[in-house]
């Protein structure tokens, strides 16, 4: 159950987090949060992967703001790849847009809407790159072995599993625990993505925009790592309330960094 990018070993005893700002807003934001995320996750024996949008596609209204695009956004993760030493991971969205991610990439995402998009899974795969699958909303978590199938049966191993939360009503998700030890039978390392699973999808003001209940992160993230999770996936902004992206259920940095020590905490006495 573990998975090594460029000898950076992930899950298998080995914990990890993936944490950055849901999107790229400028160069120096970026950079910035790459530089301050780092630093915070190195006071622990965590490995690291940066994580930042280059492009949201599917974001609730078409005037939502979606990044930078995928030349400017994968400009500036080849900086901070570069300069940080930083594994780097961002969206993928459609087979085309994977070979040129890929070059820049340690590690494709593939969104919770397009887990089941096979054409993507395969070319995910085909990369040869690390590729992070987020298990739909509406999937249970057994369904998760073909989506796996399809990226393994390009000989690519490197496969991370999310889970992001499941639809329960209109505009709202819950996390069930049961998911994490489920898609661990599948083989390979199991991340909980404590921001997007407490989510409301669709629930802001006028239902134009998502809402979320950050409050409710940090005790959902613990659980997960009491419940044995490989990782957690974090989104991270200095100031979330005024985050043109997922704002509501961000972490800025103090909160992320009392979040890790708790985590700590658990892992030292439940390992």
């Amino acid at each position: 159950m573990q998975v090594k990018i460029k000898n950076i070993k992930f899950g298998g005893g080995r914990f990890f987090l993936i944490a950055g700002p849901c999107v790229i807003e400028s160069e120096r934001h970026a950079m910035q949060a790459a530089n301050t995320i780092s630093k915070i996750v190195s006071k622990y024996p965590f490995s690291f992967v940066f994580k930042s949008s280059y492009d949201k596609a599917n974001r609730t209204s078409v005037g939502s703001f979606r990044g930078l695009g995928i030349d400017e956004g994968l400009r500036i993760l080849q900086k901070i790849k570069k300069e940080m030493g930083l594994l780097v991971l961002s969206d993928v969205h459609s087979p085309d847009e994977v070979v040129s991610a890929a070059d820049v990439l340690d590690v494709l995402q593939i969104p919770a809407f397009l887990c089941r998009q096979t054409d993507l899974l395969v070319a995910a795969g085909k990369s040869g790159v690390g590729v992070n699958v987020k298990k739909g909303q509406f999937l249970a978590p057994w369904d998760m072995t073909h989506a796996v199938e399809k990226i393994a049966s390009t000989g690519n191993k490197k496969i991370f599993l999310t889970e992001r939360g499941t639809t329960f009503g209109y505009n709202n998700l819950v996390s069930d625990m049961r998911s994490l030890v489920i898609m661990q039978r599948l083989g390979y390392p199991v991340i909980f993505d404590g921001t997007h699973s407490v989510q409301l999808p669709g629930g802001g003001s006028g239902g134009g925009v998502s809402s979320g209940q950050r409050e409710f992160v940090a005790p959902l993230s613990r659980a997960a790592v009491a419940v044995g999770c490989d990782g957690l996936f974090l989104e991270v902004h200095p100031d979330p309330d005024h985050a043109p992206s997922d704002g509501p259920n961000m972490l800025n940095f103090k909160q992320l960094e009392d979040l890790l020590q708790e985590v700590d905490k658990i892992l030292q006495a439940t390992t």
